[in-house]
């Protein structure tokens, strides 16, 4: 055995000793050695770290959670199975998530949101498992409703949030456990009068995956959603970003797929200007300017909600 390999058995053995202080160092070797040396995260893994760390998530000390959540986090960016593998860690997400406004440490939080965005994003099997989480779902909707929640903690937990509405059958649990009036209230103007387009875009990326599915319609006409979205397309909305346009084309749209008439008029009622339309179209992504024509297509042809959901999404895909 290699020392390096010798190394990292020694500090994973220490993680299970019953003394804090012994823990905590092992913990901070592992957290740089994990950040700074992507070939060691397997060794760590396979040395039994993934249990140990979970464990210490569950530390009543803020410094054992912070360096344990970041290990994760950096296991995650390239050796996820043994995460994914490891049934305790879920429930140790949880347990930081939903106590982010009680005894998690702001950083553990942080970078739990992270990690289940670095898995999330790359791992679609796993999708499904956490969006069965409700107690994950909660607490990623009350980060995001949370003054006090640090930026970068609401934006990780809003690309956590994507990932898992990227799981249909999610999107109606987010929906139905509040998530639409907190994702809208994170696009409205913050006290100083201005918005930050990061957070924006990526409230609107999940906006515009939770509004397909059926259950969307309701929740959204309840916030004026429509008429939200549909001011970011106007002209004057000048300082929404090309990629909130897009978002916003493809949350009405999905709108249109999976709601009902009186969706559909409140859409052609409420989007009475096209500029926003035709710049996504002539400026945006290829996504976003095929979305930009079946858009059109809807305005100005009269075209179906069932006409468009063909168009926009064929039967083999989403």
């Amino acid at each position: 055995m290699d020392t390096k390999s010798l190394t990292i058995r020694t500090l994973v053995s220490s993680l299970a000793s019953s003394s804090d202080q012994t823990r905590l160092a092992a913990l901070r070797h592992l957290r740089r050695t994990s950040n700074e040396d992507p070939a060691a995260r397997p060794l760590i893994s396979a040395a039994g770290a993934v249990p140990l760390l979970a464990s210490a998530l569950y530390s009543p000390s803020h410094s054992i959670q912070e360096h344990a959540a970041a290990t994760v986090l950096n296991l995650s960016i390239s050796d996820r199975l043994p995460l994914l593998s490891c049934p305790a860690l879920l429930p140790a997400l949880a347990h930081i998530l939903s106590r982010h406004a009680t005894s998690s440490a702001p950083s553990a939080v942080q970078s739990v949101a992270a990690t289940l965005h670095s898995l999330l994003a790359v791992v679609a099997e796993f999708r499904p498992t956490v969006g069965a989480k409700p107690e994950i779902l909660r607490a990623l909707i009350s980060i995001m409703s949370d003054p006090d929640s640090l930026t970068r903690t609401i934006k990780d937990a809003l690309k956590a949030s994507f990932g898992i509405a990227l799981y249909p059958p999610s999107r109606t649990a987010l929906v139905r456990l509040g998530a639409v009036p907190v994702l809208f209230a994170l696009v409205a103007k913050d006290k100083d009068g201005k918005r930050k387009v990061g957070i924006i875009e990526d409230a609107t990326a999940v906006i515009a995956q939770i509004a397909g599915c059926e259950e969307s319609e309701d929740a959204f006409l309840k916030v004026s959603g429509v008429s939200r979205l549909a001011m970011m397309l106007c002209s004057e909305s000048g300082n929404c970003s090309l990629r909130t346009k897009e978002n916003a084309v493809a949350a009405l749209l999905n709108l249109v797929r999976y709601g009902s008439e009186r969706v559909v008029g409140e859409v052609k009622n409420k989007v009475a200007s096209l500029d926003g339309i035709s710049y996504v179209q002539e400026h945006g992504s290829p996504k976003g300017k095929s979305k930009a024509v079946a858009f059109f297509k809807l305005l100005l042809d009269g075209g179906s909600s069932a006409e468009i959901a063909q168009d926009l999404y064929p039967v083999h895909s989403d």
